[in-house]
């Protein structure tokens, strides 16, 4: 398997919603690897790792996030795998 890497970065009304535990579960769902974290300018800001589909369909679903977000922005940059065994919530 050929993994790949994205770091997103959120914005809009997504801290507070549970966005990082939600990110966590669909990550887990799609096997992917990293971590995501709250930002001290109220963004949410995480790091993806794995198959090539699943991480288009987990930064796909960051573009909506869970019921009670509210997201205006989604910044996504590709990045080398850095080898994570586990999605961590930060």
């Amino acid at each position: 398997m050929t993994a790949i890497a994205r770091r997103v970065v959120v914005s809009g009304r997504v801290q507070g919603v549970f966005f990082r535990n939600c990110t966590r579960r669909e990550a887990s769902r799609l096997e992917v690897k990293g971590w995501v974290r709250n930002r001290s300018d109220g963004r949410v800001e995480a790091w993806f790792e794995g198959p090539p589909a699943a991480v288009a369909e987990l930064v796909r679903w960051c573009k909506h996030g869970p019921r009670h977000a509210s997201v205006d922005d989604v910044e996504v940059a590709e990045a080398q795998p850095a080898g994570h065994t586990i999605f961590a919530v930060r």
